[in-house]
């Protein structure tokens, strides 16, 4: 498994594994993301400004997850713990259907605080759907721990805070 800087070619890919996980997530009854969001739209700033990465393995991408420093207005609410000069933030963590269960949103997750890591950041952040509680148990499971809650248009979304450096590393 190789995890690597998105390019606009692989935006194809992208999009339909959002599109997979957006009708697996469905017909679990998690309405999560839908057509509005994420779209092309976002996927696309998202690679220009060097911010996505896949996880593929022969040349199939199978996991996604972006990675930066934009935290929504609504995090302003929350009470967080680790109040460094530079936070880590995750969004648009996902890995296709069929593969999962193989331990790939693990390893990009790992891969998140390596990257936070080598490049000095402080904290790691990120909000879940609360009705995804697969993705929460994830979150717990790695040492993500919960600070508040937010609301945005489909609902309400835990925020998970994790000073990585006091985390042991599963690499």
């Amino acid at each position: 498994m190789e995890i690597r800087l998105a390019q606009l070619d692989d935006k194809k890919a992208i999009l339909s594994i959002i599109k997979n996980v957006v009708i697996d997530m469905s017909s679990q009854g998690i309405n999560q993301w839908d057509q509005t969001y994420p779209n092309e739209e976002v996927v696309t700033e998202d690679i220009l400004d060097r911010e996505v990465y896949v996880a593929s393995e022969d040349t199939v991408i199978k996991g996604v997850i972006t990675l930066n420093e934009y935290q929504d207005e609504e995090y302003e609410t929350i009470p967080w713990k680790y109040n460094g000069d530079k936070i880590l933030v995750i969004h648009r963590l996902c890995v296709d259907p069929k593969f999962q269960g193989a331990g790939i949103a693990t390893k990009l997750l790992n891969f998140a605080e390596q990257f936070g890591k080598e490049n000095n950041y402080s904290a790691i952040r990120l909000d879940s759907f609360t009705e995804n509680k697969g993705a929460c148990r994830l979150y717990e499971k790695h040492g993500y721990e919960k600070r508040g809650f937010v609301t945005f248009r489909k609902g309400d979304f835990i925020c998970f805070e994790k000073n990585y450096k006091t985390h042991k590393e599963i690499l």
